[in-house]
């Protein structure tokens, strides 16, 4: 219940905090509940062995440094018609064709997202890209 106010002009002279302990309190056990997942970067299995593998994922490597050239799949790629070209290629050679796209953190934006335009141009859907931890980088602040 809440409490009438004791003097006659109608202000308000106490707050009611039971509340938001009770959410602060919520909050703090399902941050303690979800900590280890969120420590733990994956489900850590054992996996079984078989007697004959295959390649299970193609990827389609874009690395995009600071400075110099695109590299795709490890080669220096210049124009973007031989940055389409080579995804097509690989597109058409893999049914499930992931891309995947390295650029460096000084990169500009434009540049990142005009590789993605090519990608996507090219018919593969399926674009990660790749980050490092923060506890792995090199010149990470």
């Amino acid at each position: 219940m809440a409490a009438h106010p004791q003097n006659g002009n109608g202000l308000i002279t106490g707050i009611n905090v039971t509340p938001l302990v009770d959410i602060a309190l919520v909050l703090m056990i399902v941050f303690i509940v979800t900590a280890k997942i969120i420590v733990t970067p994956a489900v850590p299995l054992e996996l079984p062995r078989a007697s004959q593998t295959e390649e299970l994922q193609v990827v389609f490597s874009v690395v995009i440094p600071a400075l110099g050239p695109t590299l795709v799949n490890g080669e220096p790629v210049t124009q973007d018609q031989v940055l389409v070209g080579l995804a097509r290629d690989a597109r058409l050679r893999a049914r499930d064709l992931r891309a995947i796209i390295s650029a460096d953190g000084a990169v500009p934006h434009r540049r990142v997202i005009h590789a993605l335009d090519l990608i996507k141009s090219a018919g593969i859907a399926r674009v990660a890209f790749a980050a490092l931890p923060p506890d792995q980088g090199a010149g990470a602040p």
